[in-house]
């Protein structure tokens, strides 16, 4: 009997160490599963990994802004509507300056003939161009003049001829024209109309 006794207490014993371990064992485990993990670092919130919020696409963006923009042209074409027109005599009989002055803000250049037509109550006669001329161009800065001289066979025959009262001028390179008034009478042979010409504007200048 006192064999058999010794022998349970040491079975006790040893299921309780048994047990003991296993508790432990759990422990350790449930700790270690709980404990996070250590983060090798923070993500932006756009993914990249950057948190000082200094991303490559910011920085690009800033330079284009930053571009300074281009100067406007200050030698575009003169309008119809930065012109103002008058006439004035001519150096002979027969000839006529039609004047054109830069009322714009800006500067503006001209090359060319310009266009012209003679009207009066029997007709519209458009003038050629006086060939042989230079053909420069012209730079105007506002408030400067330029100008183009209108040749025609003045009436000296003593005959009524052909009375024209306004002249159409249309600038080189543009699409409207000004209306003016201008008196201007020549021959009324047929030939006398193919003698109107315009020169190209600012060759006298």
């Amino acid at each position: 009997m006192r064999l058999q006794k010794t022998s349970f207490v040491i079975a006790a014993s040893v299921a309780a160490a048994l047990s003991l371990t296993a508790c432990d064992g759990d422990s350790d485990g449930a700790a270690a599963s709980a404990a996070p993990e250590k983060s090798s670092g923070s993500m932006s919130p756009s993914g990249t990994g950057d948190t000082d919020g200094s991303g490559g696409g910011d920085s690009q963006a800033s330079d284009s802004a930053a571009a300074p923009a281009p100067e406007a042209s200050s030698g575009d074409v003169c309008r119809t509507a930065n012109l103002s027109f008058s006439s004035s005599g001519g150096m002979a009989e027969g000839e006529v300056l039609i004047n054109l002055k830069n009322t714009g803000s800006t500067s503006c250049s001209m090359h060319g003939y310009p266009g012209l037509d003679l009207k009066g109550k029997d007709g519209t006669v458009s003038a050629e161009r006086n060939s042989g001329r230079p053909v420069p161009t012209v730079t105007l800065a506002p408030g400067e003049e330029t100008n183009f001289s209108l040749y025609f066979p003045p009436n000296t025959g003593g005959g009524s001829g052909v009375t024209f009262t306004s002249v159409v001028v249309t600038p080189p390179n543009e699409t409207h024209s000004h209306n003016m008034s201008l008196s201007v009478s020549i021959p009324a042979d047929s030939g006398s109309a193919s003698r109107i010409t315009v020169t190209p504007v600012g060759s006298g200048k």
